[in-house]
């Protein structure tokens, strides 16, 4: 018999994203994306034009995410993706924050 009540294995991380990320839909494709895979989190624009992000979701989602970011939507230009892991958080859904 499987228990529902077993504990759900979540992962947290905390990206950084630079390049061409401002101006080309990142924030509403990356909240896109999260969606798809049923994550949690926030995204947002920063003044020095790279996108930040923290996430939170299953390990195989997360993973599949973060591959997402590097690529982005389609006349974004990727150039880095620093990602540090960091402690779970209550959120509900994933939003777009204002800078």
């Amino acid at each position: 018999m499987i228990s529902t009540n077993e504990p759900r294995i979540m992962h947290a991380y905390h990206y950084f994203i630079k390049g061409r990320v401002q101006g080309v839909g990142f924030r509403y494709a990356t909240a896109q994306k999260a969606d798809q895979l049923d994550l949690c989190g926030w995204v947002k624009n920063l003044p020095s034009g790279d996108v930040e992000a923290v996430v939170q979701g299953d390990p195989s989602s997360v993973e599949e995410f973060e591959r997402w970011l590097w690529q982005g939507p389609r006349y974004s230009r990727v150039r880095s993706v620093e990602s540090t892991p960091c402690s779970k958080q209550e959120f509900s859904g994933f939003t777009i924050q204002r800078s």
